[in-house]
């Protein structure tokens, strides 16, 4: 088994070693024209500047917090490797979002030029950055997790092991505080970079689009370049360290169970080896992906599909021998609990194919509704987005059932819900890849930009919108996978909440008819819809400013509109900066400081109470959004391709603005979800003895 475990660690460098390859080749490619790289080196600097005053802010808040753990550790009610771990944690979340972020800035210029050429071409070099990007995640996830695992088994091998604290139980609580600090990373990450991007897309179109009827990306538009910037910043630091967070938190949750199960060490080995082997499949599966010139969207669709299916067979196949090996034939039900897992994964995948691509009826259905205007745009939108919510719902509540009793649930409560939350590793197991086809999203959305702005021509526009296009679908597709995953993970931390205050010696009462549970249950299922509004009216606000400054330059710089005179971007990406900064803070300390003020209040119970129905609303919700936003954003294309009356038609503005309000919806309320749900589970575990010691309801 300890031969075995050495999986991690060694995929973890292949996988980080494989990605430098590529960025290598990558930057291998010409940019192209003067003006192609002087439009991406003005995105970059843009992007490089917003990220350093997001850390700088999220540095102040972890130090804080970083002493509160050292003071909780004096106190007793933590170990001494806690705030260690949480700051690695918050580091590495942020170290991959960072990385992802430079290479699809130096990519989107070098996609636009392939595109020049050919459409394989500019979907390799996209592919391939988004590749970066999610073997960044897996390698660096896997890789800190990993040393942290052979630091603590040294440590609490060769010292005294903390006094009501096994070796297992040290281990696990000490990388659940890792998790902790990599959600924290990831909330801001998330929440600042989504208010950011969307913000700036919301005034670019509202005015360049609908008010003025100049096209997406037109270089007069003075939030052009913000809008480009806020693409890297959101959709890809953003979403780097959030499914950083989703990767790690699902193996050591899973870790936590395995405890729980009487499993041991190899109980916390197993997620680990598993996402080693699953890091190895979506290598191999990048290799899979390949187009026609000619390529259609759902060629394009087929040929990224085809790599993803490959990685998750390979991971069905390399799963059975590793808990085989690991576990013994007497577990072989956890193995069920994987392919529960990789199935489920698919089953989101395909729904979310269906609801949101121009390919299927609901998509032109609302592209459809917008000829009567943007309200039926709106409402149709909306009641695609609460339909697609049904498909995923039960494909997540068919995986729980069947990992639980496949891994012997019926007998043994805690193996089954080890089962769950080894399905969610499943889920996640080919990551790297599944990350890749939602990563190279906005590299493809910037290079289209930079054909726009550096007048390269309609055929190549072409080739980058349908590039663009797909990349909608394979997003909103990833954030199922992200949000799918994190209900079943989500499932595990608050079993493992409930462990945890066992093993402080209190039962608590979880009977419905506990009042203290129920208020929990009222609180959990508002606290989704209170949070997003929150950044909904964040991403008002923020947009708000942007639309009154373009205007402001339409207005008074002359020769704007008639291009002899050049917009003032710098204005337009400082706006957004600030706005998102200052508007990230509120959010991100209610979804910290709930679940301890709660636990004070109203009592341990109740905690439990707010994660459930946390979890319920938060994942229902998130679904929704992303998919609401994805079929708006996908309508608007589609007309935009000629159905409808084409560009600048009154269908076509009625889908920009049901687009403009689908994009805080996707990009900044849908996709933050997963992580508020995930991390109030976490803060309510690190936190239990603290709670438990301070609360007002005994």
């Amino acid at each position: 088994m300890q031969v075995l475990f050495f999986i991690a660690p060694v995929s973890s460098l292949i996988a980080l070693i494989f990605s430098g390859f590529l960025s290598f080749k990558i930057l291998k490619n010409d940019e192209g024209t003067d003006r192609m790289k002087e439009i991406a080196q003005a995105v970059r600097e843009g992007a490089y500047a917003y990220m350093k005053r997001q850390y700088s802010v999220v540095g102040i808040f972890f130090i804080v917090v970083f002493f509160i753990l050292l003071y909780l550790v004096y106190r007793g009610y933590l170990v001494m490797f806690v705030p260690f771990a949480f700051i690695t944690g918050g580091f590495f979340s942020g170290l991959s979002g960072y990385i992802g972020m430079n290479i699809a800035t130096s990519a989107s210029s070098r996609t636009a030029n392939a595109c020049r050429k050919s459409l394989n071409g500019g979907l390799r070099i996209a592919f391939d950055s988004g590749t970066v990007m999610g073997l960044t995640v897996v390698g660096l996830g896997l890789l800190d997790l990993s040393a942290w695992f052979f630091i603590l088994d040294w440590f609490y091998s060769n010292h005294p092991i903390p006094a009501g604290f096994d070796k297992v139980l040290a281990i696990t609580s000490t990388m659940l505080t890792f998790e902790l600090g990599a959600s924290a990373q990831a909330l801001f990450a998330r929440v600042g970079g989504g208010i950011f991007t969307k913000a700036a897309d919301v005034g670019a179109d509202l005015v360049g689009k609908v008010e003025i009827g100049i096209p997406e990306d037109d270089p007069r538009n003075p939030a052009v370049v913000a809008d480009n910037v806020g693409d890297n910043v959101g959709d890809v630091a953003g979403m780097g360290a959030d499914l950083y967070e989703s990767y790690v938190g699902s193996m050591v949750a899973t870790a936590a169970l395995g405890a729980a199960a009487g499993l041991g060490m190899n109980g916390i080995k197993v997620p680990m080896i598993m996402a080693g082997a699953g890091v190895i499949c979506s290598i191999i599966g990048t290799f899979f992906v390949r187009c026609k010139e000619d390529a259609t969207q759902g060629t394009l669709l087929k040929a990224l599909r085809k790599g993803v299916i490959v990685a998750a067979v390979l991971v069905a196949i390399s799963s059975f021998f590793i808990i085989k090996y690991s576990l013994g034939m007497e577990y072989i039900g956890v193995y069920y609990s994987v392919l529960a897992g990789l199935l489920c994964g698919i089953i989101i995948g395909f729904s979310t194919e269906y609801y949101t691509s121009a390919r299927y009826k609901p998509t032109k259905l609302v592209a459809e509704s917008a000829e009567t205007g943007p309200a039926t745009a709106v409402i149709a939108g909306l009641s695609v987005g609460m339909l697609s919510t049904a498909i995923p719902v039960m494909a997540v509540c068919g995986a729980i059932l069947a990992a639980f009793y496949l891994s012997g649930g019926a007998a043994n409560f805690n193996a089954g819900l080890y089962g769950v939350g080894i399905a969610a590793v499943g889920m996640l197991s080919t990551l790297g890849i599944t990350l890749a086809t939602d990563a190279y999203g906005p590299v493809a959305d910037n290079a289209g930009g930079n054909v726009e702005m550096a007048g390269l021509g309609p055929e190549v526009r072409k080739r980058t919108d349908a590039l663009d296009s797909l990349g909608n679908t394979t997003a909103a597709t990833g954030k199922g996978f992200a949000i799918g995953s994190a209900a079943l993970t989500a499932l595990a931390l608050i079993v493992a909440y409930k462990d945890q205050i066992h093993l402080l010696g209190r039962e608590l009462d979880l009977s419905l008819l506990n009042p203290r549970l129920l208020t929990g249950l009222f609180m959990g299922g508002m606290l989704p819809f209170l949070f997003s509004s929150m950044l909904l009216q964040a991403v008002g606000r923020a947009a708000s400013k942007i639309v009154v400054e373009v205007r402001r330059q339409f207005k008074e710089i002359k020769g704007l509109m008639e291009g002899t005179a050049k917009a003032d971007y710098a204005t337009c990406v400082n706006i957004a900066t600030v706005a998102a900064q200052k508007e990230m803070v509120l959010p991100s300390l209610l979804a910290l400081l709930a679940p301890i003020i709660v636990g004070i209040f109203a009592g341990l119970e109740a905690v439990v109470g707010l994660l459930v129905g946390g979890l319920v609303s938060g994942f229902v919700l998130a679904v929704m959004m992303a998919n609401t936003g994805g079929v708006w954003d996908n309508a608007k294309k589609y007309i935009e391709e000629g159905a409808h009356g084409g560009k600048n038609s009154f269908a076509h503005k009625a889908g920009v603005v049901g687009d403009t309000v689908g994009d805080p919806f996707k990009d900044t309320a849908g996709p933050s979800l997963n992580i508020l749900i995930k991390l109030m589970s976490m803060v309510s575990v690190v936190f239990a003895a603290f709670v438990m010691a301070n609360t007002f309801v005994k």
